[in-house]
């Protein structure tokens, strides 16, 4: 492969949000968690691609359009003749939703269609969400990340903790995937709906035995986010932003906190942390989920005084 080929590789689903608004109307948007951290690097600027499988139709083709425009390497997602794989977000407050797709696009990822030598080329290979809970896609994925793993690649896993995932059924997944990941990021959401039996700290002490080398990133939304190394914990407040949509800012936080990593691999945890906090609040500012660009996270960061020359 080429030396443009991509830092970040990101594996998952990519959908269409149906989404019934107050006035009973429905508004389709092209979205999906991983798609939506794939988005954020590329349009960040570490070369990105979104490995995944979309649908050969008006949905499928919009989906393409916005990769296209983001800036992600086109290689690495596929169209293929299945329906469509769609979200109805039947409320927002609270949210109720459901989802459909018994045998949509995204369950028809193959593997054996990557760019040659891609493993080779990567840095930071992404995990996450509903792929790795629907079939027969979640057990391709764990068999890639395994193999990533493996290689010696850095592995970055959001659960995104979605209804499909609850019961034991997504445990072992879950367990596995934790053992495997440098990276974990997870929202006291995340917690509650993965754990619930346990409260957060002893949620937190579960994940945490499972992957007792990992960097874990909690986010808890207004309250800020705290990022806990085997050597050290850390603090973040969440930057001042007016919340017009929360919608994909997780998956800003964490497409934020893997391209610092990237491109500034020596900057020190507080740096990447506060990077990561930034490309959040800009994402809850805007509708949809939006992804911010590079000059936009400067920006905020020198409104904040936060060592301004270190995001140049």
């Amino acid at each position: 492969m080429t030396m443009n080929s991509p830092r970040l590789i990101v594996f998952g689903e990519a959908l269409t949000d149906f989404i019934r608004e107050d006035d009973g109307r429905w508004r389709s948007a092209a979205g999906g968690s991983c798609w939506n951290v794939a988005r954020v690097g590329a349009r960040l600027g570490v070369p990105t691609g979104f490995a995944g499988t979309v649908s050969h139709d008006t949905f499928g083709d919009e989906l393409m359009t916005q990769s296209a425009e983001a800036g992600l390497d086109m290689r690495f997602t596929r169209q293929v003749g299945r329906s469509p794989f769609l979200a109805m977000v039947v409320s927002k407050h609270p949210p109720r939703y459901f989802f459909v797709g018994d045998d949509s696009a995204d369950l028809a990822f193959d593997v054996d269609a990557l760019p040659a030598g891609w493993m080779e080329a990567t840095e930071i290979v992404h995990f996450g969400s509903l792929s790795l809970v629907r079939q027969p896609l979640a057990a391709r994925l764990l068999d890639i990340a395994q193999a990533a793993h493996a290689a010696g690649k850095r592995i970055s896993f959001d659960p995104n903790y979605r209804d499909l995932m609850a019961g034991p059924a997504y445990q072992p997944t879950l367990r596995r995937m934790a053992g495997l990941a440098s990276y974990i990021k997870v929202s006291d959401e995340d917690l509650r709906g993965l754990f619930p039996e346990l409260d957060e700290a002893s949620a937190l002490a579960q994940l945490r035995s499972w992957a007792p080398s990992a960097a874990l990133l909690v986010t808890r939304g207004a309250s800020g986010m705290q990022l806990f190394t085997a050597g050290q914990t850390l603090s973040q407040p969440a930057f001042p932003a007016e919340v017009i949509d929360t919608v994909g800012c997780g998956d800003a936080c964490v497409g934020g906190w893997m391209t610092s990593l990237l491109t500034r691999p020596d900057a020190p945890l507080a740096s990447h942390l506060a990077f990561s906090a930034a490309c959040a609040a800009i994402a809850c500012a805007r509708q949809g989920a939006y992804a911010p660009t590079k000059e936009e996270v400067s920006a905020l960061l020198r409104s904040q005084s936060l060592c301004m020359n270190d995001y140049d």
